[in-house]
């Protein structure tokens, strides 16, 4: 019976340790209405399955897997509307090998770090752009990760090393195909499996994951609140943060945090760069975005409609407001906004004005681009079918 008792101690802790994340709800800076709080118990609920994956089921470097971060309905730390990211345990002693078939997303980076101060991990060792990785004509790449260097695609590991994360941004949604790979680590004996669960391991990950989910959404909390104080603001995480975090590689993220009450407007307005990939990212206060699957809360270089003269105008409204680059607040009323520009040679900074919405009108270009229901309703079409292009069914 002892195997028994320590199992079910074990569930009984990490249950009693899952309570105490709820205190996030509770936070002075949380906003407190319905939706908010609703929103924010989901996204406890949502995370405990990401941090079983990390702490519990695929945490041992010596049989790491390429596994999903995020999704439509698993989402935390600012998850990217366009984006794919994969991940796999690793160590800085052995050799592992990342291989298949590369996809077409627009954007594709792959990165290694080492633990550190954030949930997510520190100093990043190294990366390798997409832009940068050898793919053969059918698409097929091989990366090597090691500390000592191979030929090749190859990305050096340290001995602090812990984690690969791989990134694909797409631009159109409908036409980019994801990567499909895996990672082996060299050397591995088929015939010695990973070992059999006991009473030991599982009391350690169930406590590590239920730790994980308490950290990291207080974590991303903790880093809102810094933008939370000026809201609309685009500020990047350097202006306000110098602890090491695996940010995108070569871009900046700018984000500010809105406040657009039921008959305001905010509207968002900049000239982007040029570049291979951007996006504009829209979510709620525990930095998730909004249901991207059946709501335009989000743009990029290949969906939004630009301006004659070259000026991109977004609009934040609880109405459809008639323009194509609206992002819908989702019953919300606070949260954040994200310009991420990669690979371009300035990162600008979007303006923004919080006006009545019967003030709009008068605060738009004469000859401003709109969009018709029609059109509307083939934008919410199409996002759904790029959705299930990217993850599958």
């Amino acid at each position: 019976m002892t195997g028994q008792h320590e199992a079910l101690s074990a569930w009984e802790s990490f249950c009693d340790d899952l309570k105490s994340a709820g205190r996030l709800l509770l936070r002075p800076t949380t906003p407190q209405g319905e939706i908010d709080q609703v929103t924010g118990a989901r996204a406890l609920s949502r995370n405990i399955a990401l941090a079983l994956q990390f702490e519990l089921e695929n945490n041992d470097p010596l049989y790491p897997e390429l596994l999903h971060y995020f999704d439509p309905i698993r989402k935390q730390g600012g998850d990217n509307t366009d984006a794919i990211y994969v991940g796999a345990p690793v160590n800085g002693q052995d050799t592992y090998v990342i291989h298949g078939d590369r996809g077409t997303a627009r954007y594709f980076a792959i990165t290694v770090l080492e633990d550190g101060a954030t949930p997510w991990g520190g100093k990043v060792v190294g990366s390798l752009l997409g832009k940068d990785l050898s793919v053969d004509d059918d698409g097929s790449f091989r990366v090597t990760l090691s500390p000592e260097a191979q030929p090749g695609n190859w990305i050096r590991t340290s001995p602090g090393t812990y984690r690969v994360t791989i990134r694909q941004f797409f631009g159109n949604w409908s036409a980019e195909r994801p990567m499909h790979a895996r990672i082996d680590r060299l050397g591995a004996d088929p015939l010695l499996p990973p070992p059999v669960p006991d009473a030991e391991r599982l009391s350690r990950g169930l406590a590590a994951a239920a730790r994980w989910v308490d950290v990291s959404l207080n974590y991303w909390a903790d880093m809102l609140d810094r933008w939370q104080v000026q809201p609309h603001v685009f500020l990047s995480y350097r202006e306000l943060d110098h602890n090491a975090i695996d940010a995108t590689p070569g871009g900046e993220p700018l984000i500010c945090y809105w406040k657009v009450k039921r008959g305001e407007v905010l509207l968002v307005r900049v000239r982007p760069p040029a570049g291979y990939w951007w996006g504009v990212e829209f979510g709620n206060y525990y930095w998730e975005t909004m249901d991207y699957r059946y709501r335009l809360c989000s743009t990029n270089c290949d969906h939004a409609v630009i301006e004659d003269d070259g000026e991109l105008i977004v609009v934040v409204s609880h109405e459809d407001p008639g323009l194509p680059n609206w992002l819908d607040p989702s019953g919300y009323e606070e949260g954040y906004i994200t310009f991420r520009w990669i690979g371009t040679d300035h990162y600008p900074r979007p303006d923004c004005h919080l006006i009545a919405t019967s003030e709009l009108p008068a605060a738009l270009p004469p000859a401003v681009k709109r969009i018709s229901r029609e059109a509307r309703s083939a934008q919410l079409i199409d996002r759904r079918t790029g959705i299930l292009q990217r993850f599958g069914n």
